[in-house]
């Protein structure tokens, strides 16, 4: 049995912090399934090997010994293979997270992705913040606030961890409370330079979600273990009216990739909606599990078509 709704304890540490931690999202068989599909998709992985793909500057903290991260697309168009990792679309767990930071009718953004790295791997140094960390601009496009009770957050980051991330293992790191900061970093401290004790690397078991506002500065660090390669199924979600990415346009044809609309729920289905507003037949999440549509009264649908000749404006 899962909350229906985002807890107050769960809101507070989310708005605290800039992320929270979700324990045990996905069971033992769950995340064994995942790690034994993507073995399966293994040599398909592209490691960051060129100078221009690099995330971390070399000599500094978060470059590691050496060796780039290892990138693997396409999860969610394995055929049935993609079943455990389509089920965070719409995860009773996650749901009501989801509606609680980013609302009803939330949509993902961006193209998912397994990220690895081996012992040595470089991590990420420090990036996002609703002011950017390194520019000290505003960033509309990531940006987080709390008005009126309640949370309003432009990109949400979802952390599926597949592998245990112990203390000192390295790996995904935050700023935690960096989402309210008004001010770029102090020089060195993207890189992990300076103010390390600032920069927290959560510890986490695999199964576990981290969700995360992008207007939080965060980052990864060198991966440590010799024998156990990071894993982690990393998402981006968002609102309903916004966006980021662009993958939705399908550059095929429209629409995300065909592959990824196999074998999926209603509930799966809606959260691959393109951006537009939830009274406009936007299809929204109910609390058990099933998809209710939010519309307009028929007398404004047939006003519009009747002015513009199509069926929205």
């Amino acid at each position: 049995n899962y909350p229906i709704e985002m807890t107050d304890d769960e809101k507070y540490l989310f708005d605290l912090n800039g992320y929270i931690i979700v324990r045990g999202v996905l069971s033992s068989e769950e995340v064994k399934l995942a790690n034994e599909i993507i073995n399966q998709h293994e040599e398909e992985m592209v490691e960051r090997k060129s100078a221009a793909l690099r995330n971390a500057v070399k000599g500094t903290a978060f470059y590691g010994s050496g060796p780039g991260r290892k990138d693997l697309g396409g999860i969610l168009e394995w055929g049935l293979e993609s079943r455990v990792f389509k089920s965070i679309l719409a995860h009773p767990r996650l749901v009501p997270l989801f509606h609680g930071i980013l609302g009803k009718g939330y949509r993902m953004d961006h193209l998912p992705f397994i990220i690895a790295q081996d012992h040595g791997a470089e991590g990420f140094q420090l990036h996002g913040g609703t002011i950017d960390c390194t520019s000290g601009n505003y960033n509309p496009h990531l940006a987080y606030t709390y008005n009126h009770g309640n949370i309003h957050c432009s990109l949400l980051g979802c952390n599926v961890m597949l592998t245990d991330h112990n203390a000192g293992d390295g790996g995904f790191c935050v700023v935690p409370g960096s989402h309210k900061s008004n001010l770029k970093m102090p020089s060195g401290m993207v890189d992990g330079e300076k103010y390390k004790e600032y920069i927290i690397q959560p510890e986490t078991k695999a199964g576990d979600v981290v969700l995360f506002s992008e207007g939080t500065v965060h980052g990864a660090m060198a991966w440590t273990p010799e024998t156990r390669q990071r894993r982690a199924a990393l998402y981006r979600f968002s609102p309903s009216t916004n966006v980021y990415g662009r993958s939705y346009f399908g550059g095929e044809g429209g629409g995300w990739p065909k592959a990824m609309y196999e074998d999926l729920s209603d509930a799966e289905r809606a959260v691959l909606e393109p951006p537009y507003a939830n009274r406009l037949d936007r299809p929204n999440i109910l609390p058990d599990g099933s998809v209710e549509i939010t519309t307009r009264n028929e007398r404004k649908k047939q006003h519009d078509r009747e002015v513009f000749k199509t069926k929205y404006f």
